[in-house]
């Protein structure tokens, strides 16, 4: 049954996969509410329908305010603001005062490979999370996207010397996806519950090696983008111990998702990197 009707609490909305998620949602016609410390910062949201309210997911009362006549919600959390114990604790705050409220869906953002004992810090946090949304019985859809290709430019963004500078190996391919992919498989858990409550789904729409990413990239920019792997030894000193072990981790395992299996389950379009750069204002300087 669909819940265009039903009101859903969405987190994180003025950031990546909630915001996602926020557009996608209304953009069917759903109604939702958008808790954020900064509501100035949701006025687009605001102006496109969302109702927004003041909160932060560590105060007890700024949730129960927000759950309030709410039907489902989206939940994430992130360790990169307040630290890996803040994001576990955020999530379990978050979680139970859903459970308390009686919330009919629960769907969480995780990461993908959570649960495969990476032993990578910000994927572990969202595991204990994960756990914890189980072990108190909530109705429950867990998504757990990969690395986004919106990270190809910010973090990851080529240099003004045209250089793809990377601590990934030169043969790993590494599956990634799309922040509107978040926002539609986001959108379609509360639109067809059926199909999603109980499923903890590992969402990517394409899987690349970084020499074919920068041929891509050097097709749609029209520059010469070349990959050039930054020595694993180097990279916890450049981006800390957290992406360090991600990244090493991408090396020697990686994740392992069937995206056409994925397609064929819920019929849902999935993006390719070769569709998504001709979506971006490439600008590299």
């Amino acid at each position: 049954m669909a819940t265009q009707s039903k009101l859903i609490l969405v987190t994180g909305a003025t950031g990546q996969q909630g915001g996602a998620v926020a557009t996608a949602l209304l953009t069917k016609g759903q109604k939702i509410r958008v808790m954020s410390r900064t509501p100035e910062k949701a006025a687009a949201l605001a102006q496109a329908g969302a109702e927004v309210v003041k909160g932060s997911l560590t105060n007890a009362s700024d949730l129960q305010a927000a759950l309030r006549g709410v039907h489902g919600v989206f939940a994430m959390s992130t360790p990169f603001e307040a630290g890996m114990d803040q994001e576990v604790r955020q999530g379990i705050m978050m979680a139970d005062a859903a459970k308390q409220a009686g919330i009919a869906h629960y769907v969480y953002t995780s990461v993908g490979s959570a649960h495969r004992n990476t032993g990578i810090p910000h994927f572990e946090t969202k595991w204990k999370v994960e756990q914890h949304i189980r072990q108190i019985g909530l109705p429950a859809t867990v998504l757990r996207p990969v690395w986004f290709m919106e990270n190809f430019t910010t973090f990851s963004k080529p240099s003004a010397e045209g250089i793809l500078m990377m601590p990934m190996r030169a043969d790993k391919k590494l599956a990634m996806v799309a922040l509107r992919d978040i926002g539609e498989f986001g959108a379609a858990a509360f639109m067809r519950p059926h199909d999603f409550v109980g499923q903890a789904i590992d969402l990517a729409g394409d899987e690349l090696t970084m020499p074919e990413v920068a041929a891509q990239l050097s097709k749609v920019t029209g520059r010469s983008i070349q990959f050039q792997a930054l020595p694993l030894e180097q990279a916890e000193a450049a981006l800390g111990h957290d992406l360090a072990t991600m990244f090493r981790w991408f090396n020697e395992v990686g994740y392992q998702i069937n995206v056409a299996a994925l397609k064929q389950t819920f019929g849902i379009p999935l993006t390719t990197f070769a569709e998504w750069i001709k979506t971006v204002d490439w600008e590299i300087r």
